[in-house]
């Protein structure tokens, strides 16, 4: 009878890869999610699943229907500044369990930041975004931070109307930064962060 020996490290996962950035001089709010689940891989896209609430949110934040197509739906986006990443170029993950990533690499979301100065927020899509950007990075003080429930169906203790009343954070950013675009982020202001919300707020 073979013997398993409890301090052999596990095999590895299989390594998932990140898409593209969504972006382009209109954006205003950075949305990151971890990595892309197993069918969004399958499909190449954002948010595939069907369970996903993401698009669905996103929609509705401006009161209108998903669209079916997926490149209307990242049009859409665009359209009203919303920029899409993942903060892993890749990483080790079981299944689309974000808890399992490991020997991960980030994506260069500084240089993204860089390349579009109007973006103002980062919106993290779920805590394990949130934990992965900050392992790292270093937040930015001129940046608003905010930290919005999983739109993942494995996270589904808070339902949709939930969710989506915690995402209308997000419209309420792209709206501040529609009427007071210079203000936001104005070099030596002071930032104060509310730690109930994970927003950072110029003042």
């Amino acid at each position: 009878m073979n013997k398993v020996r409890l301090d052999q490290p596990l095999p590895a996962a299989p390594v998932k890869r990140s898409f593209p950035p969504i972006a382009d001089e209109r954006a205003r709010v950075l949305v990151l999610g971890t990595l892309p689940g197993e069918e969004s891989l399958r499909r190449n896209e954002y948010y595939a699943h069907p369970r996903n609430l993401f698009w669905p949110i996103v929609f509705a934040l401006f009161d209108a229907t998903p669209a079916a197509v997926y490149a209307e739906r990242l049009a859409f986006a665009a359209a009203h500044r919303i920029a899409l990443w993942d903060v892993c170029e890749l990483g080790e993950r079981d299944a689309s369990a974000d808890a399992t990533i490991r020997r991960e690499r980030p994506n260069a979301i500084d240089q993204l930041l860089d390349t579009y100065p109007a973006i103002r927020a980062v919106a993290f899509n779920g805590a394990g975004a949130r934990r992965l950007y900050d392992r790292h990075f270093a937040r930015r003080p001129g940046l608003t931070y905010l930290a919005m429930p999983s739109t993942s169906p494995a996270h589904a203790r808070i339902g949709f109307s939930g969710k989506l009343a915690r995402w209308t954070a997000l419209r309420e950013v792209l709206c501040a930064a529609a009427v007071l675009p210079a203000e936001q982020g104005e070099p030596g202001r002071k930032i104060k962060s509310d730690p109930q919300t994970d927003r950072v707020h110029p003042r």
